[in-house]
């Protein structure tokens, strides 16, 4: 069975974690923040890149064979998609394959699972499904752009009508990560301090795009500080046209993202990603330039 991850500092159990939010705010962001972050520090660990990517890459392919070709890649984790531009694989696992299936898939190629991207379909279709093969993150997005006057009101409501996924990722073992994107609520780094601020559910936090960071001309190394233990999934992505979105193929240097998300101890993996459809055998090709381009940039980085 893959193993489980878990992000920073998030295996609050859920009576101390309300007895935080009694506290105040401040006492919930330390408890979150403490147990993983300070232990790792104060023993001088070295940080850990950990690789995971998408199974929309191979969208042709039967999930099966998708996981494959990721694990011959050397990724040690996996990202499954629903059914953005027409990708069937967790739909196909859903119908066909279950959790116990699933299972068995991962035990076979050797990889863990990740998350679940559910853009299309929606959390609460897969929550029983991520919790039964043992929990993970299931990325979705925010909600549309509103008015810079009104952000709080806005992102106040937002968090509160999330309240029945995060019940149910609790319920299921999993996490919520929300993707920030061009033109919606979670978009810019005000609207990340504004998340930040107001989240006090260790099961919620931020899946970081930097593609749409770019877009708009704010700093990602920011982003990813801003977001700190509240940073669930991290997109190597870059703002480019075609195979020259991902690592190692762009003009982008991935350095200083890497050594931002040292300085966080980002826990979860760093997911290569591009939106488009190439063969196979080019994304395979692609995929292995971008995961040899980012060990090199963290050799480089400085200590």
């Amino acid at each position: 069975m893959a193993e489980k991850w878990k992000p920073a500092g998030m295996g609050i159990p859920r009576r101390q974690f309300l007895g935080s939010v009694v506290c105040g705010t401040a006492v919930g962001l330390a408890t979150r923040s403490i147990p993983v972050r300070g232990e790792e520090r104060a023993a001088g660990s070295a940080w850990k890149m950990r690789l995971a990517t998408s199974s929309i890459h191979f969208l042709h392919l039967p999930i099966e064979k998708a996981c494959s070709r990721i694990a011959e890649l050397g990724f040690e984790a996996v990202d499954i998609w629903s059914a953005h531009a027409g990708c069937p694989h967790l739909d196909d696992v859903l119908n066909r394959l279950g959790a116990d299936g699933l299972k068995q898939l991962l035990a076979d190629t050797k990889l863990k699972l990740f998350s679940f991207s559910v853009y299309s379909g929606g959390y609460p279709r897969y929550a029983q499904l991520l919790g039964d093969v043992g929990g993970g993150v299931a990325v979705r997005g925010s909600d549309g752009p509103c008015d810079a006057t009104e952000l709080t009101s806005c992102m106040r409501h937002f968090l509160e009508v999330l309240k029945p996924e995060v019940e149910l990722a609790e319920k299921h073992n999993s996490y919520l990560a929300i993707e920030n994107h061009g033109h919606a609520l979670l978009d810019s780094l005000d609207s990340f301090r504004a998340f930040v601020d107001m989240n006090k559910s260790p099961r919620l936090g931020i899946a970081l795009a930097p593609y749409h960071l770019q877009a708009i001309g704010e700093p990602v190394e920011k982003a990813i500080a801003i977001a700190g233990d509240q940073l669930f999934f991290f997109y190597a992505w870059q703002q480019a046209d075609g195979i020259t979105q991902l690592p190692g193929h762009g003009p982008t240097d991935f350095t200083p993202w890497l050594a931002a998300l040292e300085e966080v101890r980002y826990r979860g993996y760093v997911n290569p990603f591009m939106h488009g459809d190439l063969a196979p055998d080019t994304m395979s090709q692609a995929l292995a330039k971008s995961r040899d381009y980012l060990n090199q940039c963290l050799e480089k980085r400085e200590p």
